[in-house]
């Protein structure tokens, strides 16, 4: 098993990965491969996840972070949650996960424009290998609201962001 059969997944860099829900396996594939983070931003749900990701990863010698975005109400919070959290991140492959990595690819585009200096071109079309003819317009407002605000001043990347070059 390897961590190339993570439901949508993206290889962002050498150092990050993008997905949907992660099997046991998966996630073991993860640890084997020198993954050290695990983010989760799915809510919990019985049939889509596992029993108990967080012991598993940790046992695994993981760290794991839990930001349960709920699918039908992503909220500004929610998004600078995850941006303090990668900004606070230590060097290290990380693995970065939600349902079907939509809510993911949103939150990383979003962070890459606010923070690794990736144009709005470039946000867009990494969303896009995921989202493209999906029809989502509260997750589309989500998108366009934060991206307006983040691209109506100034942001420079911030000492400590994470730098990812993209493949």
């Amino acid at each position: 098993m390897t961590t190339e059969t993570i439901y949508n997944r993206i290889r962002v860099s050498d150092d990050l990965l993008t997905g949907g829900q992660p099997t046991e396996a998966e996630l073991r594939a993860a640890a084997a491969e020198g993954v050290r983070t695990v983010i989760n931003l799915a809510t919990h749900d019985p049939q889509r996840s596992l029993p108990d990701e967080a012991g598993l990863v940790r046992s695994l010698g993981l760290s794991y972070h839990h930001i349960p975005v709920d699918w039908g109400t992503p909220t500004e919070a929610d998004f600078d949650a995850f941006d303090r959290l990668m900004q606070s991140l230590p060097p290290g492959k990380l693995l970065i996960h939600c349902a079907a990595n939509f809510r993911v690819t949103t939150f990383y585009a979003l962070y890459a424009l606010r923070r690794l200096g990736w144009s709005k071109a470039q946000a867009d079309a990494f969303r896009a290998r995921i989202w493209q003819g999906s029809n989502y317009p509260i997750w589309e407002a989500f998108y366009a609201r934060l991206k307006a605000r983040l691209t109506d001043h100034t942001d420079t990347p911030a000492p400590g962001g994470r730098s990812q070059r993209r493949e």
